[in-house]
């Protein structure tokens, strides 16, 4: 926490009240849906019900092999998603009552029915091939599983920008203009190859600030959401594409693509072992880790471990943007407007500017406000030319 002298320099009281009651308002239903998720994953992972399922629902089916599997992998999918959605929806009514939501609750419905057609398109074949591995080789699956892990991951943050975004968003070149040559500008300046700018129709769903860069060489684009447009200055603008063309610039992308490869394949020998683990598998109800009805342990294994490594994946997080934020203020110099900028995207996305620190450690992916604020004013009294 900063004190009382420095809030009142940055934010007004009413400013920070209004960040932290939509905290207080929607972080124990973000919480508690993935706390729901998890306990029904291990409930069906860790006892015989899940197994009882995957048996029930490939009947449904035929109860072959491949039916089993695929069908257990879609119910999996669709309980999960079908209990989390009332805690989304508690997300969404939280953030409409701040002035946030855009979007009417039928496009919500859309966009929730998207994204698990989504998922459902993923996890099923990987599961098929996952087992068919296990299947192939009960011993040693986990080597071609480690590496199609991580073959996977690659491909996935490559398709994502040209397949994935597509279907949530609809994109528009910027016009040309004074916006767009500077932004290219920035770019060239930085020594980074940037293939288009695009607009981001974010106002049909959020009132919220935001924009990135994406994509690989020749897919790169810079993307800025169309209230960022609406509501900031040019200068402002510049500088949140200056802080994304910091990640370019420092690999960001291509550095946690390959470290989500290098992680999926750690832990393909590490499910191995535990699916291979007696008295996990008799909890569970399955024969064996080629028996489909291992299927449920198999996902409550993954998501625990996923769980268990998000306060690290968060302070990698963090400290990624800290290091684009000072690339904004080494490219630009910059750091007044930098502070007007911050200022600008908490008061907008009703962020709080000075969260606790145990909760910053423990989930936030980005430095707070606040603080993003006190290092560019140190960055600024170490640099005063």
């Amino acid at each position: 926490m900063t004190d009382t002298a420095s809030v009142d320099a940055d934010f007004t009281p009413e400013e920070v009240a209004r960040g932290r009651a939509l905290r207080r308002a929607q972080l124990p239903w973000a919480l508690g849906g993935q706390l729901a998720s998890l306990a029904l994953t291990a409930v069906l992972g860790f006892t015989a019900a899940g197994a009882g399922l995957v048996t029930a629902v490939g009947g449904w089916f035929g109860g072959s092999w491949a039916a089993q599997v695929l069908a257990g992998a879609a119910v999996l999918v669709l309980l999960g998603r079908v209990l989390t959605l009332p805690f989304s929806a508690r997300v969404r009514v939280a953030r409409s009552g701040f002035g946030l939501v855009t979007q009417g609750w039928a496009g919500w419905a859309v966009d929730a029915a998207r994204g698990t057609a989504v998922t459902l398109a993923l996890f099923l074949p990987a599961a098929l091939g996952l087992y068919a591995l296990i299947g192939w080789s009960p011993g040693r699956w986990w080597v071609p599983g480690a590496v199609a892990a991580a073959l996977l991951t690659v491909a996935l943050s490559f398709l994502h920008p040209l397949v994935f975004e597509p279907l949530f968003n609809r994109f528009s070149p910027l016009p040309d203009g004074e916006l767009r040559s500077e932004l290219l500008e920035l770019a060239r300046r930085d020594g980074i190859p940037v293939r288009e700018v695009l607009v981001a129709d974010a106002s049909r769903r959020t009132t919220a600030l935001n924009a990135y860069v994406s994509g690989f060489g020749p897919s790169r684009r810079i993307v800025v959401y169309d209230t960022l447009l609406s509501t900031a200055e040019q200068r402002e603008i510049e500088l949140v594409a200056a802080h994304e063309l910091g990640h370019v610039k420092h690999r960001d992308v291509a550095t946690g693509t390959v470290l989500g490869a290098l992680g999926a394949a750690v832990v393909v020998p590490v499910l191995a072992a535990l699916l291979s683990w007696r008295p996990l598998l008799d909890a569970a109800g399955a024969a064996n880790a080629q028996d489909p009805r291992s299927l449920p342990l198999l996902a409550a294994l993954a998501a625990l471990l996923g769980a268990a490594s998000v306060p690290a994946q968060c302070a990698v997080s963090r400290r990624i943007e800290a290091r684009a934020d000072r690339h904004v203020l080494e490219l630009t110099g910059d750091a007044e407007q930098f502070v007007a900028m911050q200022r600008r995207l908490a008061v907008a996305n009703v962020s709080d500017p000075y969260p606790p620190r145990a909760l910053e450690l423990l989930l936030a992916t980005h430095p707070s406000g606040g603080r993003r604020i006190a290092a560019a004013r140190a960055w600024r009294a170490a640099h005063p030319a």
